[in-house]
């Protein structure tokens, strides 16, 4: 079995949870998810299997979609309702006029301290487990992008939105910095991711339906997952079969001679699919060999 199977992850379940319940019932461990999840969040999870764990990593790279829900007048420890409340406001709110104008002051680039409870790294020890122990250590904002903020709405102290951004980007922690510039304090009170290109909900299946004939029906084929790659097309020779299968680095924009821009793209030799293929300074390497 190799393809991508889209999984709507349900609350109180780590990433690393489903993937434990999928290698479990499908009998195989090569099985790996494209994008944490916390417990708290919900919906789309995608999980690689068999040979489509080679492209974990360009998955993950892509957008993200959620639909979220926050709460203003305190702050927690953890930045969401699972949290110790840790400041609390009393002061006059801000009305929706304004409120609106904060939360899309956020579309574009910004620059996200990651909070203490998370899986990041510091010194090689995981920043939640410092967090735990009562260690607050300094993190480096990173630089993160919006790039849409829709059907937004203030009800009183909450606040709903769906968001588009960045990989990487924590939406709670976006929560809480709405929050820090309202004034008022805030944090994240559910969350559901709805994409994680190029999936969605739409073809999710829920974990207690797992099964090898319910993932088998459901799974999208390695080529169709990479659809947002251009497709190269080329004609082989054994000769070149020969060198690719062991791993030679050929340039095969010789034998096309293309316009390629930098990037990624999914290769096609003899109509079959080979890989993906990086194209810089008009070279085109197969960097992932998806028949071997």
């Amino acid at each position: 079995m190799n393809g991508v199977i889209v999984i709507d992850k349900p609350q109180n379940m780590t990433s690393h949870d489903v993937v434990a319940i999928m290698r479990k019932r499908l009998n195989t461990k090569k099985i790996g998810h494209t994008g944490t999840l916390d417990p708290m969040a919900t919906g789309v999870l995608p999980i690689c299997i068999g040979r489509a764990t080679k492209i974990v990593d360009y998955l993950t790279e892509r957008r993200k979609a959620y639909s979220c829900e926050m709460q203003l007048g305190s702050a927690t420890d953890t930045q969401d309702a699972w949290g110790e409340v840790i400041e609390q406001f009393d002061g006059e709110y801000p009305d929706a006029i304004r409120i609106k104008e904060v939360v899309l002051s956020f579309l574009g680039d910004i620059d996200q301290i990651p909070p203490m409870y998370s899986a990041l790294k510091v010194g090689g020890e995981k920043l939640v487990d410092l967090a735990r122990k009562g260690i607050v250590v300094e993190r480096e904002a990173r630089r993160r992008t919006i790039y849409s903020i829709e059907n937004l709405e203030v009800r009183h102290h909450t606040i709903s939105f769906d968001v588009t951004c960045s990989k990487g980007t924590y939406v709670r922690t976006l929560c809480h910095d709405i929050g820090m510039r309202l004034g008022t304090y805030g944090h994240m009170t559910s969350l559901r991711r709805t994409i994680s290109e190029p999936f969605s909900l739409d073809t999710a299946i829920s974990i207690e339906d797992v099964t090898v004939e319910s993932v088998t029906s459901a799974l999208v084929e390695i080529e169709a997952a990479l659809s947002f790659m251009p497709k190269v097309e080329l004609v082989g020779n054994p000769k070149m079969i020969e060198l690719l299968n062991n791993g030679v680095k050929l340039d095969l924009n010789n034998r096309l001679s293309l316009s390629l821009d930098d990037g990624f793209y999914r290769i096609f030799i003899d109509d079959i699919f080979w890989g993906i293929g990086e194209a810089e300074a008009q070279k085109l390497i197969l960097s992932k060999n998806m028949k071997v």
